[in-house]
């Protein structure tokens, strides 16, 4: 049996994938590890004590996973990484892919500093210290630390029945995206250039495509629609819809080629900033049958809310 559990980790992603037989575990993997605050300091606070969201790396402990076999990384905002010291203080991780290793001797970026960069700048600076410091941290609680290199799919076979597609934007993104936080790493920042790359991460943020015993769940990560309305786009069962469902997220071309079952929006009850968009969430009712949300997304005609640590599902 496959289980999956979208984790209310607030604003940001974080899933948990096992393969359970008789009911042992034979496999867990984790795809990003959430946001490094359950309430986002430009956001609301949380009012509702009903709420469950839980950080990464707690979800790990209570449902006492102490190891997985794989962490993926999608992309370096700080609501993807930002919750990584708490998984490595909860797991030992086999191997861990990413798009990018940083010099694992290279210490803070300093964004707080008195560096005379602007505000974006930083926060790009301040989301790379928030995956950086925990590898160098709790490096020997990985066993293998691989940087994927952008330019072709990756495909693993993760158990007999269980396989993988890592899908991946422009093979040009990577090679910038390197080439950028390198020069940071070295002290050669350019204001221009970092604040570029943090409004675009996303265009390289990885997807990914499961399968298991003929159903095909795919993680959209922080993707916008246009970027991959194309043949990688076939019909699914479970969809994690990309980047919380904004506006940018999804299309009726991208659900029309998808074709879900199950449509999972990882988002904060209450953002501010429309994630989940209405009009996505419309989109969504019409052409999915079922919709989840992570946290308890309360919009009136098209979401009522639901408390729970997770978004549990099960494959046989």
């Amino acid at each position: 049996m496959l289980v999956l559990d979208f984790i209310n980790v607030g604003n940001g992603d974080s899933i948990l994938i096992q393969e359970v037989s008789g009911g042992v575990r034979r496999f867990a993997m984790m795809v990003d590890c959430g946001h490094d605050r359950l309430v986002r300091d430009d956001h609301p606070d949380e009012q509702d004590p009903r709420s469950r969201r839980i950080y990464a790396g707690d979800f790990l402990k209570k449902q006492g996973i102490d190891r997985l076999n794989l962490l993926l990384i999608t992309h370096f905002h700080r609501d993807h990484i930002g919750g990584l010291a708490r998984v490595l203080e909860a797991v030992t991780v086999d191997r861990l892919l990413t798009p990018y290793v940083p010099p694992l001797e290279a210490g803070s970026l300093d964004p707080d500093g008195d560096n005379g960069l602007p505000k974006a700048a930083r926060n790009l600076l301040r989301c790379m210290d928030f995956y950086a410091q925990p590898l160098r941290s709790f490096r020997d609680r990985i066993g293998s630390l691989e940087e994927l290199s952008g330019d072709h799919m990756e495909t693993l076979h993760l158990t007999e029945e269980l396989s993988m597609d890592i899908l991946f934007g422009e093979p040009a993104l990577y090679p910038r995206q390197r080439q950028l936080f390198d020069s940071a790493y070295r002290g050669e920042r350019n204001g221009y250039d970092l604040i570029h790359w943090a409004k675009s991460m996303n265009v390289a943020s990885l997807r990914q495509r499961l399968y298991y015993h003929g159903k095909e769940i795919v993680l959209g990560g922080d993707a916008y629609a246009h970027m991959w309305e194309t043949a990688t786009a076939t019909p699914c069962h479970i969809l994690k819809v990309p980047h919380h469902a904004s506006l940018s997220s999804t299309t009726r071309k991208l659900l029309n080629l998808l074709r879900p079952e199950i449509a999972v929006v990882c988002v904060a009850a209450g953002r501010p900033d429309e994630r989940p968009h209405p009009y996505i969430v419309s989109l969504l009712r019409e052409c999915v049958k079922d919709i989840r949300f992570t946290d308890a997304v309360d919009l009136p005609g098209l979401a009522e809310p639901e408390f729970h640590e997770s978004v549990h599902l099960e494959l046989p």
